[in-house]
């Protein structure tokens, strides 16, 4: 019954405060589903109409021993009010699940953040495991950040008590319990995770029942008691009219794949063998089989490129993808492909290496690999995405160049474009481009190796056409009638014909196009996924006045028709990769511009401060 007594009672009013960006990262254990908290976060947020990017990082074995410093699994998301394009240097916001989290990523949080710890895991067993040698919630060493201690995992073991799971179960719903409370602290509606709990657990009524239970009680013990003093609200960014929905590189590769093969009319073919970070995009594919779609998981990978290569040769789009090690394994077979002119598109999402290096970080140094990795004069386009939105449209402009020029093109996203997720309006039908498909029919005309005066392509003649039958395979072919050939000066023009033909296409592509000022002190030219912190970098530079510029490449080989009169009316061009210099190799080899290297190969995207640094080192 309501009494007037209770009705007095003042309930504790939170203040508001408003923020342009945040940072936040989740950490813990990886079992702690960190990865799954994150994703939900990010869902949650693109609902809410901010801008958002985010970097899943995760350790690469499937299950390295709990509570160490390799077992540490972290998922960070910047979200905003404006137009963003990374992910964000430093959190404001870290929630670490327990102690070896805390000890790795504590330094990353800025002064004064938010630092949000399930006391219940501090315990000195977990102390000892993360290396610390006093409790690091005692000694003092947090002062400089705002930390608020919460026994998470009891906390939710009285959320879920009514359920019938065990306590290992239930203890495994406190990353929901961590999920609700930041939702209630950045304003974020907790109805669209009820919604996949009651899907993703439809057939474990249990497990749902205290997700769900743990979610409301982690935001409804944020909002009710006086703990948290302030919430924060970051209001809608003003995008571009459309409809959008979060996409991940992985996720915008495969549906670019399958536009690709919707356009021109042909079935795509996809032989893959899986390995990380590429293995999303056969899972994606996979899916999508009430399109035109066929994947394979092939045996191994030179099996994936030689089914794709037959789909191919049958009149298919034929597709293969992989990592670095994997793309070492198909050359020949892309080599094959070169030789048979068939089109063929090979995806490389590029990881830290050599050899099986770092499987689950990002790294660009597959550039050398894609453009020469293959035995004797093998030329192949080469494209790259620079954000995981653009991996749709590079995937269809790979397949574009692919059947119009009859060649294989390789196409290099890498970890962080492929794992990370930002808003991606979905385009228009009339946005898309027009992939042509023509085979050849007329028997009387044909002949194998004549090609086209424009593109030098040679004509598609699939398997079965009354009177097309020609040879196939490796060995070098007569120009023209596609005979075996050892002739020496018919394999030295047929070299030749295949490297003009690749380098045709930059007739075909569109100039590079500069960000800033089209001339100054610096330009700052990268490609791929250092895209968003290179552009940060130079806008942040650009507001100070400082006469610096951005440009970026999504075509590798052949470069863009104006690039070298771009690269001539700058003093100064800077190049930060991740690798050690390759695509400045490439800058310096073709037009003797020198070029000034920023490398990092720690498996880590660029921050932005590390490119405003040496752009200021550089004026």
């Amino acid at each position: 019954m309501s009494t007037q007594a209770e009705a007095q009672v003042p309930e504790p009013k939170s203040q508001v405060q408003e923020l342009d960006t945040v940072v936040i990262r989740f950490v813990g254990d990886s079992g702690d589903g960190m990865q799954l908290t994150g994703t939900q976060f990010a869902d949650t947020t693109a609902i809410a109409g901010n801008d958002l990017a985010t970097l899943p990082d995760y350790p690469a074995e499937i299950r390295a021993p709990a509570g160490t410093l390799p077992g540490v699994s972290g998922y960070q998301i910047s979200f905003s009010s404006r137009d963003i394009h990374t992910p964000g240097d430093q959190p404001g916001v870290l929630v670490a699940m327990n102690p070896a989290a805390l000890k790795t990523n504590i330094l990353d949080l800025e002064d004064g953040g938010i630092l949000i710890v399930d006391t219940d895991a501090f315990t000195a067993q977990n102390l000892t495991k993360a290396g610390y040698k006093s409790h690091p919630l005692k000694d003092g060493s947090l002062a400089g950040y705002r930390l608020f201690e919460l026994p998470l995992t009891s906390m939710t073991l009285r959320a879920v008590g009514d359920t019938t799971l065990g306590a290992k179960a239930a203890t495994r719903c406190k990353n929901f319990f961590a999920l609700g409370l930041v939702f209630w602290l950045y304003e974020r509606p907790v109805d669209y995770t009820e919604q996949w709990i009651k899907e993703k657990f439809k057939g474990n009524e249990e497990v749902a029942r205290a997700n769900r239970a743990a979610l409301l009680a982690g935001y409804n013990y944020a909002e009710t008691t006086e703990i948290f003093t302030t919430h924060y609200r970051v209001r809608k960014a003003h995008l571009a009219p459309g409809t959008y929905r979060k996409i991940t590189g992985n996720e915008a590769t495969a549906l670019g794949c399958v536009a690709a093969s919707v356009l021109s009319g042909r079935p795509l073919f996809y032989g893959s063998y899986p390995i990380t970070p590429a293995s999303d995009i056969l899972h994606e594919l996979s899916r999508l089989k009430n399109f035109p779609v066929r994947t394979f998981q092939a045996e191994d990978e030179i099996s994936a490129i030689g089914a794709a290569i037959g789909a191919s040769y049958g009149g298919a789009l034929g597709l293969t993808g992989t990592s670095g090690p994997g793309v070492a394994l198909k050359s020949e077979a892309i080599g094959l492909a070169v030789m048979t002119e068939l089109p063929l598109v090979v995806i490389d999402v590029q990881r830290g290496g050599p050899s099986t290096g770092l499987p689950t970080k990002t790294e660009q140094a597959d550039l050398f690999q894609a453009v020469f990795g293959r035995n004797s004069e093998c030329p192949v386009a080469v494209v790259a995405p620079a954000t995981p939105a653009e991996c749709f449209t590079m995937a269809l402009e790979a397949f574009r160049i692919a059947v119009r020029y009859m060649t294989p093109v390789l196409y290099l996203s890498d970890g962080y474009l492929a794992n990370g997720a930002e808003p991606w309006r979905i385009p228009a039908l009339s946005e898309l481009p027009e992939i042509s498909v023509h085979f050849h029919t007329d028997a009387s005309t044909f002949q194998p190796y004549r090609r086209d005066p424009k593109t030098l392509a040679r004509p598609w003649a699939i398997p079965g056409t009354i009177g097309l039958e020609h040879r196939i395979g490796g060995l070098e072919k007569e120009d023209v009638t596609g005979n075996v050939s050892y002739d020496p000066l018919n394999h030295e023009k047929m070299v030749r014909l295949r490297a003009e033909k690749i380098a045709r296409i930059a007739e075909d592509i569109p100039d590079i196009e500069v960000h800033g000022r089209d001339s100054g002190k610096v330009l700052v030219l990268g490609w791929g996924s250092t895209h968003g912190s290179i552009t940060s970098a130079v806008e942040e530079m650009q507001s100070r006045g400082a006469e610096v510029s951005a440009a970026h490449l999504r075509y590798l080989n052949p470069f863009p028709r104006n690039l070298g009169e771009v690269l001539a009316k700058f003093d100064k061009v800077l190049i930060p990769e991740l690798n050690l210099g390759q695509l400045r190799f490439m800058i310096r080899a073709h037009f003797l511009v020198d070029a000034v290297g920023l490398n990092k190969v720690q498996g880590k995207p660029f921050k932005i401060s590390e490119i405003v640094r040496k752009i200021e080192e550089m004026l």
